[in-house]
């Protein structure tokens, strides 16, 4: 077995101790481990030559999760942007241990480490593709079901939508407007992209 190989079989085995669950289209999995898979194959997508450390760092970048709850942090702005940065430090501390196990060295692991905390974005190719990836995981299988919960609130999904776009570059958002969306979905998406 590849080193890739083995660190992808670590990786999913972790997430699939999710207690939590994600179903699409009939199909029931534990949910990071669906999402972590999800954002492997957009990474492919968007770039296909992909190297061996924005693999890595696609299968396990929200690995983990479910550990740090968003509930166990105050509301507000602070609280939340703690409770961001204390996960990626989770996501990458995990990925770490567990690609050493699988027989990597420490450069392509602190290379991996700097995708999933996004360093240099929009500098660095594999970050913006990371973060390309992501925005289409949440508009692929997240976004309509959040549109429906915030309807009577346009303006909120406008912004968040504002905010996704924007950490996207063109390539991100030519396949952002090539996935299926209600025809409300897609006028915000539009109004949101007309104000970038």
């Amino acid at each position: 077995m590849s080193k890739l190989s083995k660190a992808f079989e670590l990786f999913d085995a972790y997430n699939k101790q999710d207690p939590r669950s994600f179903t699409w289209e009939g199909v029931t999995e534990p949910q990071e481990y669906f999402f972590a898979v999800k954002l492997y194959e957009w990474v492919l997508k968007l770039t296909p030559d992909a190297g061996e450390e924005l693999l890595l760092a696609s299968r396990s970048q929200h690995i983990g999760r479910w550990e740090i709850p968003r509930e166990d942090y105050p509301e507000g702005r602070e609280p939340y942007l703690k409770w961001r940065k204390d996960l990626a430090l989770h996501h990458a501390a995990i990925a770490d241990r567990l690609m050493k196990d699988a027989g990597y060295n420490d450069e392509t692991s602190d290379r991996v480490k700097q995708i999933i905390l996004k360093k240099r974005i929009k500098v660095d190719a594999d970050v913006q593709t990371m973060e390309n990836a992501l925005c289409l995981v949440f508009l692929q299988l997240q976004y309509e079901e959040f549109r429906k919960k915030y309807e009577q609130e346009p303006e909120k999904i406008i912004n968040i939508l504002r905010k996704s776009l924007l950490k996207m570059d063109g390539h991100g958002h030519q396949f952002a407007l090539q996935l299926p969306y209600s025809e409300n979905g897609l006028a915000l998406i539009n109004e949101a992209l007309s104000n970038l």
